[in-house]
């Protein structure tokens, strides 16, 4: 905090003088003073005690008395046992405040291209299924830890990996094959990615009828998972693609360009776009590559069945498979080869792999064998990991056909969005296309904060129907809160008396009522909070901060007069309040991904 440095460096001085002791900054406590003491800062003086050899009251209010002769920002100061509570000047308030009405970006560096370069993978699907709510947590995520990291200076570049190949998707293809009948997305009116998701469910079925019926007839339950006729195939057909069949390359081509409409269509309805899509169909082999480099130097080994190995015993885990006896590849193996691909092609500071803890160990893995391949930015690699989102009836499966679609999910929000705003009758004076337009930014701003207000790492339950609340911690509170002050902005605009609120000279202003006080110090929190979020890749922060000044500016609607015409300074002033607290919660939900509506 801005006030912080400047009292540390007289708390340090007055040290010097009154005791002659010398301090570092580091050594220095300040926390925000608790809401029951009068104060703005809070100094711990326990461990300034101990090097004062006086005790924490004696020091304490000497420190206090100097600040009150020498540092300009503190106006009083009142001590608590061992707590030094300063209150800052009102008029300090102010002018960081006009600075920050005056800076139209104000609490994000627009400095694009500038900082470090850092890569964000995220949603990396698997062609064989649609997104589903999983999905909308890794892409949300993804997004937003993206726009922060943007807006805190980093040079950004969102990937995608897209799993199009492996023995899951074979899976499907088989299906389609024996049981399809030649229907096609077209021919059935279904969306691409749902169509050859039915058939990786539709595998399933009959495989599991298959490992049953040879278990009944004497084979143990892993023989039969083995022996099974479909697995064969799709082993075999994972072959063929492998040996490059065209029988088998054109059947894969054809559901995968039916998979890539159905996603590009649910990204649009997402709002998260990429900067470049990695495919592993075309990476594989370059991971295969580096692998058989690492064998003959002797960092991975060969088993006799000829499948190829690494031994991390010595690291704390275990033998790592990384190239099939039949010569196939592992996800780990194409890991390898996109991570030098991206590497050479980005020379990241940092790659960040937004990716679902239950995948905790594998990029444990992938960054011990990228430092044993001599690899130096090994390190640069850092796993998001995140929580599991559960439903109140349990956990999703998606072999069994059990989950929660994406665009399902995504369509249920914006028609509760569309009855709920209906109901409450907030559309009026809108077309037909404004109102749908609005009910899409309720529903979707409802569905990303609910799942962005939860730090990255909780396992988390969605509730769609506690998520659409207009009151309370949700995104539509937010919105509207940002829709009410464009509403009191539209009016005051034409009110003579009141024009000019942007230019407001605040030094007119000799001390802060305290509504208008704690709002104006949680505005300028904004800066601070966005470096939170960065250094933690937690968009949690910035929600959770967008709710607080929210509720605050609610707080001070409901007590204060805004639109004052009898007092036409006062007036100004709370409508520069009002524009400012706007700004800055449509630059926080911007970075959630969310529009924050003029109209509501």
């Amino acid at each position: 905090m801005h006030f912080e440095e400047i009292t540390g460096a007289h708390v340090i001085a007055g040290l010097t003088k009154i005791y002659n002791i010398q301090v570092a900054p580091s050594q220095l406590t300040f926390q925000p003073t608790r809401k029951e003491f009068e104060g703005d800062l809070t100094l711990v003086v326990f461990p300034l005690a101990k090097l004062s050899g006086q005790p924490p009251e004696k020091t304490g209010n000497a420190i206090g008395e100097y600040l009150m002769e020498h540092c300009p920002v503190i106006r009083s100061y009142n001590l608590v046992k061992g707590f030094l509570n300063l209150v800052i000047k009102d008029a300090q308030w102010m002018d960081l405040f006009k600075d920050a009405v005056l800076d139209r970006n104000y609490g994000v560096k627009k400095q694009a291209g500038s900082g470090e370069p850092v890569l964000v993978e995220y949603s990396s699907p698997n062609t064989n299924k649609p997104l589903h709510l999983g999905h909308v947590r890794n892409n949300l995520l993804g997004f937003s830890v993206s726009e922060i990291l943007k807006a805190s200076g980093s040079q950004v570049k969102k990937v995608n990996i897209v799993n199009d190949r492996g023995i899951h998707i074979c899976k499907s293809m088989i299906a389609w094959q024996q049981f399809g009948q030649d229907e096609t997305p077209a021919s059935t009116g279904m969306k691409g990615d749902h169509f050859v998701g039915k058939y990786y469910v539709e595998f399933d079925k009959h495989y599991r009828a298959q490992v049953a019926d040879l278990v009944a007839a004497g084979k143990s339950k892993e023989e039969a998972e083995k022996d099974a006729p479909l697995m064969k195939q799709t082993q075999e057909m994972l072959r063929q693609w492998e040996a490059g069949d065209q029988a088998v390359l054109s059947l894969w081509k054809k559901m995968n360009g039916w998979v890539y409409e159905g996603f590009d269509e649910t990204y649009r309805m997402m709002g998260v776009d990429f900067d470049k899509l990695y495919y592993e169909s075309d990476t594989y082999l370059l991971g295969k590559k580096i692998v058989e480099a690492g064998l003959s130097k002797g960092i991975f080994f060969k088993k006799p069945d000829g499948s190829v190995w690494i031994d991390l015993t010595d690291e704390g885990f275990d033998q790592k498979l990384f190239l099939r006896s039949d010569g196939t590849t592992v996800y780990m193996t194409q890991d390898l080869g996109t991570a030098l691909l991206r590497y050479e092609e980005f020379g990241f500071s940092r790659m960040i792999f937004v990716v679902a803890n239950e995948q905790d160990y594998h990029f444990k893995v992938l960054k011990i064998v990228l430092k044993k391949l001599g690899y130096s930015w090994w390190d640069r690699l850092y796993h998001l990991n995140y929580g599991m989102v559960d439903l109140p009836s349990g956990k999703m499966k998606s072999r069994e056909g059990t989950v929660v679609d994406a665009d399902e999910l995504m369509k249920e929000m914006v028609d509760t969005a569309r009855k709920l705003t209906m109901d409450l009758g907030k559309i009026e004076g809108f077309s037909a296309d404004e109102a749908e337009k609005l009910f899409h930014t309720i529903g979707m701003g409802a569905l990303k904060y609910f799942i962005l207000k939860v730090d990255p790492d909780k396992r988390m339950l969605f509730n769609p129907a506690e998520s659409i609340d207009f009151n309370g911690n949700t995104g539509p509170f937010i919105q509207y809160t940002h829709a009410r002050i464009r509403s009191v902005l539209r009016k005051a605009a034409e009110i003579k008396d009141l024009a000019g609120f942007e230019k407001v000279d605040v030094k007119l202003y000799e001390t802060l009522p305290a509504k208008e006080k704690e709002l104006i110090k949680i505005m300028l929190r904004f800066p601070e909070e966005l470096e939170a979020a960065a250094s933690r890749y937690s968009p949690a922060v910035v929600a959770n901060y967008s709710y607080e000044l929210a509720r605050a500016y609610n707080q001070f609607f409901h007590e204060h007069l805004i639109l004052d015409q009898a007092n036409p300074d006062t007036g100004r002033f709370r409508l520069a309040l009002s524009f400012q607290c706007g700004k800055i919660i449509s630059s926080a939900m911007s970075l959630l991904g969310i529009t924050a509506p003029e109209r509501m």
